[in-house]
């Protein structure tokens, strides 16, 4: 089973390197990387979940309705992508529910933030998907982490996958790793635990190498097009080989 994910965003991530955009470029970006995302699913009909910031949602509401309309979930990656209170957990789930309808069950921090179960539980979650079970330098280290679907009392934890090896399989590896070790890693991935849970962004798909975003390559490395098409290529693949592609709702389901 593939469990694909995309937190949906303004793109502020040439902020965190001291470069330069605008509020409404922030959106677009994303926003046109969405639609491409969409496209994509809608040709191998793969199911995904899609965790929004309140701020994406309510400045793009039409995509919101189209992704559900076409049957993802959506999840809550809080109010704002770059400043976060606790206070926005249940905020943000519950303004999502009341602008599309429909029930917010799940909650990514982003950037992975840590926060308490017991928070997360009271703003009315049934799961989390805020953890990377791999050592990343200058972010995290969750090695102690299970590396595959647990629960903590009432909340269901489901951590991005990783190799055998703890190796992590999250976006930057996608871009960055021949696509045959990819595909390897991947592949020993599901034979291990029976599912892969992936997590990309809108702005990978778009052309992030603009001078004045000042992003270090391994961040915008087969971003655009190039992305497009490994991303397509990697979906062909899974079909061809008959993975189901669910929601985490619907994986959960199963649990």
């Amino acid at each position: 089973m593939i469990l694909l994910s995309f937190d949906i965003e303004e793109f502020d991530m040439p902020l965190e390197y001291q470069g330069k955009i605008d509020f409404q470029e922030q959106l677009s970006v994303s926003r046109e990387g969405l639609i491409k995302i969409l496209n994509i699913l809608q040709k191998y009909n793969a199911k995904a979940t899609f965790f929004s910031t309140v701020v994406f949602a309510e400045n793009n509401q039409d995509l919101i309705k189209r992704l559900l309309a076409e049957g993802h979930e959506l999840g809550s990656h809080t109010w704002y992508h770059s400043q976060f209170e606790i206070e926005d957990l249940k905020k943000s789930r519950e303004k999502l529910s009341e602008l599309f309808g429909v029930e917010i069950k799940g909650l990514r921090m982003p950037r992975l933030k840590d926060v308490p179960n017991e928070d997360v539980l009271k703003a009315g979650y049934v799961y989390n998907s805020s953890l990377n079970p791999t050592f990343l330098p200058g972010r995290y280290n969750k090695l102690h982490i299970s590396r595959t679907y647990f629960k903590e009392g009432n909340l269901h934890q489901l951590p991005a996958s990783v190799s055998p090896w703890r190796i992590p399989l999250f976006w930057l590896s996608f871009h960055n790793f021949p696509v045959a070790i990819y595909r390897h890693l991947a592949k020993r991935a599901l034979q291990k635990d029976g599912y892969l849970n992936l997590y990309f962004h809108p702005w990978e798909f778009m052309d992030i190498t603009k001078a004045s975003y000042q992003l270090p390559g391994f961040t915008c490395k087969n971003t655009g097009s190039a992305m497009e098409k490994r991303f397509d290529e990697f979906l062909a693949f899974l079909a061809k080989q008959k993975h189901t592609f669910a929601t985490f709702s619907q994986f959960l389901k199963l649990k």
